[in-house]
C-alpha cells in the first residue's frame, strides 16, 4: 500500500487534474481523501490517494498500455486453480457480508488468484502476496488457509496418489 499526494489549484488546474485522472486510471485505488484548502486566490484541492503498488500498475503509462479491465480468471488459471479461486471468492463474499464491507477490503481478485497460483500453505506465505499486510493475515488468514488446504486435499484425493506416495499427510 502506498500514498501519493496531488494539489489541484482552483484557478487553471487543468493539467494537475489530468495528472490525477491519469494516475487513478492506471492504479488500483483503495481510498481517496479530498480536502479543500482555502487560501483566498491561492486556494486548492488536496488529494491523498491510497493505492496498491504492483509491478503491473507501475508499467502503465498511457492509452497504448494494457487497460485495467476485468481479468477472466477462467482463462488465466488452470481448471483446478479456478475451482480453488471460486471457493476463495465465495468465502470472501461470506466474510464481506458478515462484516458489511466491500469484498475488495477482504482480498482483491488478484490476491485470491495469487493465493491459488502460489499454493500458499501458511500465514507467512500469505503475507508475501502483494498488498496483503499483517492485519489481513491475522484477521482472515486462518479461514482462507483452511479453505485452500481443504480444496487441495480434496483435489489430491480425487486425482489419486502421485509419485507413488499413497497421499497421506
Amino acid at each position: 500500500m502506498s500514498f501519493r499526494f496531488f494539489q489541484i489549484p482552483t484557478r487553471d488546474g487543468g493539467s494537475a487534474a489530468e495528472e490525477l485522472n491519469q494516475f487513478l486510471r492506471g492504479h488500483r485505488v483503495l481510498s481517496i481523501d479530498r480536502r479543500f484548502v482555502d487560501l483566498g486566490t491561492e486556494s486548492f484541492w488536496s488529494f491523498c490517494v491510497d493505492y496498491l503498488e504492483s509491478a503491473t500498475s507501475e508499467g502503465r503509462s498511457g492509452p497504448a498500455s494494457e487497460p485495467r479491465g476485468k481479468v477472466d480468471y477462467r482463462e488465466v488459471l488452470s481448471p483446478a486453480e479456478f475451482a480453488a479461486f471460486v471457493k476463495l471468492r465465495d468465502l470472501r463474499q461470506t466474510i464481506s457480508k458478515e462484516e458489511a464491507v466491500p469484498v475488495y477490503v477482504v482480498f482483491t481478485n488478484d490476491q485470491l488468484a495469487a493465493m491459488v497460483r502460489k499454493k500458499i500453505k501458511s500465514k507467512s506465505d500469505l503475507g508475501k502476496i502483494d498488498g496483503v499486510g499483517e492485519s489481513r493475515v491475522q484477521k482472515y488468514g486462518e479461514r482462507f488457509l483452511t479453505c485452500l488446504n481443504a480444496h487441495w486435499k480434496e483435489t489430491d484425493e480425487t486425482s489419486g496418489p502421485t509419485n507413488g506416495a499413497g497421499g497421506g499427510l
